[in-house]
């Protein structure tokens, strides 16, 4: 179980600081949109993986679910987004509706990975190798420039995309190293805005992006390959979604990406 005591002595500085400098004002996003186009024309051909775990139910996150979607925005391309909501702020008040226990031992196990002693929100991982504070603007810019200029070592690829109302089916092709490595494929609904009626959020109107709301894993014994993975009725009809194919090692490196949306 999180440790909320140990949350709150270790980032109660930090969410000072967040409340101070993230505002809820259309002119707070238009500065940090601002600043990160600044950044975006120093993107090389690498490409950047940011994995997202987030609670409606806690009440550091919104500005990190905010900078996620300043940064989906600002690297339409070469950056890819992903918002994992946990289920361990659930007991507070307010269930997440994109709650999921699964993404919960996700977060432990890269926790475990990195040798960190448990599970935080809003944490990043950025290309499955480290992690940081989710809205921590400086420092996440600083892993985009990084990360930015080391290529993958797998070119993937996506074609024939069909979305019916339940699945969606596609091929993939993967250039490079595939031994020992798997294929992660992630179903994000684009975005939904919700009013939280509960919790340390209650009477705010949340709006959240990428919202990871299916995955599944594939074995990569071939350069390629189809797939299908199901759309869950929590997706609407009409709403947006997006898939992105993500190529894993042993470690959960992430080595290769790619994205269609829907």
């Amino acid at each position: 179980m999180f440790d909320k005591k140990f949350y709150v002595s270790v980032f109660s500085v930090v969410g000072l600081l967040l409340t101070t400098i993230w505002s809820q004002s259309s002119k707070d996003n238009k500065v940090d949109a601002a600043l990160f186009s600044d950044q975006s024309e120093k993107l090389s051909n690498g490409m950047v993986v940011l994995e997202l775990f987030t609670s409606q139910g806690c009440s550091s996150c919104p500005p990190a679910d905010a900078l996620l979607e300043t940064i989906k925005n600002t690297y339409p391309d070469n950056v890819f987004v992903l918002s994992y909501h946990v289920d361990y702020w659930n007991y507070i008040g307010w269930e997440d509706p994109f709650s999921d226990k699964n993404y919960t031992v996700k977060q432990s196990r890269y926790n475990t990975k990195f040798k960190y002693r448990g599970n935080y929100t809003p944490e990043l991982i950025v290309n499955g190798t480290e992690h940081m504070v989710g809205s921590n603007k400086t420092n996440v810019i600083e892993a985009i420039d990084k990360y930015s200029t080391i290529e993958f070592q797998n070119i993937l690829s996506i074609s024939g995309v069909r979305r019916s109302k339940e699945k969606v089916s596609f091929e993939y092709k993967v250039d490079g190293d595939v031994l020992n490595k798997e294929i992660r494929a992630v179903l994000l609904l684009n975005e939904r805005t919700t009013k939280v009626k509960n919790g340390e959020n209650r009477h705010r109107t949340l709006k959240n992006s990428n919202i990871v709301v299916a995955e599944e894993y594939m074995d990569l014994k071939k350069t390629s390959g189809v797939g299908v993975i199901e759309i869950p009725s929590i997706v609407k009809e009409g709403e947006n979604i997006t898939l992105m194919l993500f190529i894993e090692n042993q470690e959960a490196d992430i080595t290769g990406a790619a994205k269609a949306h829907l």
